[in-house]
């Protein structure tokens, strides 16, 4: 929702050194209003916003980002990258980090799947962040 997404940025935003790098994605089937009021709410706490898919369930995942983007003022877009595949959001995000940056993956948390029209797929973000982080670690 909107509030918990505005509570963990701002606790984030508190403890982050240097940029604060949100993932985050909004539900198919769900509140549509709610959407660019969630793409406004990173772009005003985040210093990068990674907009990307959730629960996209019968909705295309690309209109809901679309809806997102509207939130997002066009002057502050060139701070906003979007990927519709949720991996590789996580890993772009993850892959920009520098030292002192917080990355908030946020929007699923426990859950260990994603649900789109026709299926549903194991996916953990937190499984996908250690991968690109241990990948990383073995780049170094």
């Amino acid at each position: 929702t909107p509030d918990e997404l505005h509570n963990v940025l701002t606790t984030a935003k508190g403890l982050t050194k240097n940029r604060l790098i949100a993932v985050f994605g909004c539900g198919g089937d769900r509140d549509r209003g709610k959407r660019p009021i969630m793409g406004r709410i990173a772009a005003d706490l985040a210093d990068m916003v990674v907009v990307t898919s959730d629960n996209p369930r019968s909705e295309d995942p690309e209109s809901i980002i679309e809806m997102v983007l509207e939130g997002i003022p066009e002057s502050e877009r060139d701070r906003v990258i979007v990927r519709p595949d949720r991996r590789e959001g996580i890993e772009a995000a993850i892959r920009m980090a520098v030292t002192g940056d917080v990355v908030v993956i946020a929007g699923k948390g426990h859950e260990d799947y994603q649900i789109f029209a026709d299926r549903t797929i194991h996916f953990d973000d937190r499984e996908v962040a250690r991968e690109v982080l241990a990948s990383a670690a073995d780049a170094c």
